[in-house]
């Protein structure tokens, strides 16, 4: 599900490889790679051992965890997606453990600021005395961080809900606008058409006026026009980028 319609689909999604990969710069030929995984006869064996210790009971679920991630990424089970894959078993691993409640946890943006930094300690595994034990230090640092981004992240979502409940109330004059708000923390990127699907909200007519509104306030921003039926698409512009931590409309 993950690889649908993305890059890596056509490449036996789903499957275990039965064919070589490496990883390196495109094009580079496997004597020139800078990671050679193991053998795809080697692939089923590691995997069982691999999820059999997933779902062991270790002293620090965390530091298993860390263990888990680096395994995965090291055996690199698919031809493609193993780097998505291994991201989302974080989350995955942590819900089902109980440490979260939603499975809604992503390391990829610090993994991503440190990229050199992650790929040099998943590269030494093994080849140094240590190695192991500074790769659980960087995985949970890493999680540290991320735990303190996404902390802050929600207070200031929380923050621009309050902040924008009055004045979405001062612009349409209308006992809807924070329904009509909370949709739009439900759903930033929304056709306008969807509105109506709510009980919550008032006639059409009310509706396109209210959105009207919002968007010559900049609250909402249109990326696609309305044409024949096709309904316009519109955008909670300051939600999206504070979610993505960067301006992104």
């Amino acid at each position: 599900m993950l690889l649908d319609s993305v890059r890596g689909r056509d490449k036996g999604r789903g499957r275990f490889r039965t064919a070589q990969n490496w990883i390196g710069e495109h094009g580079t030929p496997m004597e020139q790679a800078s990671y050679i995984p193991p053998e795809p006869s080697r692939v089923m064996p590691l995997m069982d051992n691999w999820e059999k210790y997933y779902h062991m009971d270790r002293p620090d679920p965390l530091v298993q965890l860390a263990v888990v991630h680096a395994q995965f990424e090291i055996i690199h089970p698919f031809l493609d997606g193993n780097g998505r894959l291994g991201r989302i078993l974080i989350p995955l691993y942590l819900f089902e453990r109980k440490i979260l409640r939603q499975p809604m946890f992503y390391l990829s943006s610090y993994l991503e600021t440190h990229r050199d930094d992650y790929i040099a300690a998943l590269r030494n595994l093994g080849e140094s005395e240590g190695a192991w034990n500074r790769w659980i230090a960087f995985f949970l640092q890493a999680l540290i961080e991320q735990a303190n981004q996404n902390s802050d992240k929600a207070r200031a979502i929380m923050d621009l809900y309050e902040r924008l409940k009055n004045r979405v109330i001062e612009l349409t004059h209308s006992k809807f606008a924070v329904p009509m708000l909370d949709i739009l923390f439900v759903r930033p990127v929304i056709r306008s058409s969807e509105f109506a699907d709510h009980k919550t909200m008032p006639s059409k007519p009310m509706i396109g006026s209210m959105l009207s509104e919002l968007k010559k306030d900049g609250i909402l921003k249109s990326i696609r026009a309305a044409s024949g039926r096709r309904a316009e698409v519109l955008a909670f512009a300051e939600l999206i980028n504070l979610a993505e931590g960067k301006k992104v409309i």
